[in-house]
């Protein structure tokens, strides 16, 4: 006898079971569409994600460039008058200015400089 309770308790357990309510139906409905949605959001994640590492791998390719274009920005941001001064001061004594001789005297490259500017 407890064999027959046991099963027509298992029976109605299993009828319960199979027949939701309303509100586990647009559970269970809402769960499953969530869990779509989150699997698009993963892949979405998983698209951007190979999209920045694309990014990043072509801003690596232009470190050189870059390198090179900083370089070039350094050269051009110097004072021009500061370049002149060392130069004066390493020409002193070393001979590495540029002198033309002639009858008037010497002229140096910065005075030449000089000249071209004012």
């Amino acid at each position: 006898m407890a064999t027959t309770s046991r099963s027509g308790l298992a029976t109605s357990a299993g009828a319960s079971a199979t027949e939701k309510t309303f509100f586990e139906q647009q559970r269970d409905a809402l769960v499953s569409e969530i869990a779509q949605n989150l699997e698009l959001v993963l892949q979405n994640i998983n698209k951007l994600n190979r999209s920045l590492e694309g990014v990043i791998a072509v801003g690596n390719e232009f470190s050189s460039v870059e390198a090179l274009w900083s370089q070039f920005e350094g050269v051009m941001a110097r004072d021009p008058e500061a370049d002149g001064a060392d130069l004066g001061e390493e020409g002193e004594g070393t001979g590495g200015g540029v002198e033309e001789e002639g009858e008037g005297g010497v002229e140096s490259e910065e005075t030449r400089r000089v000249d071209l500017r004012g």
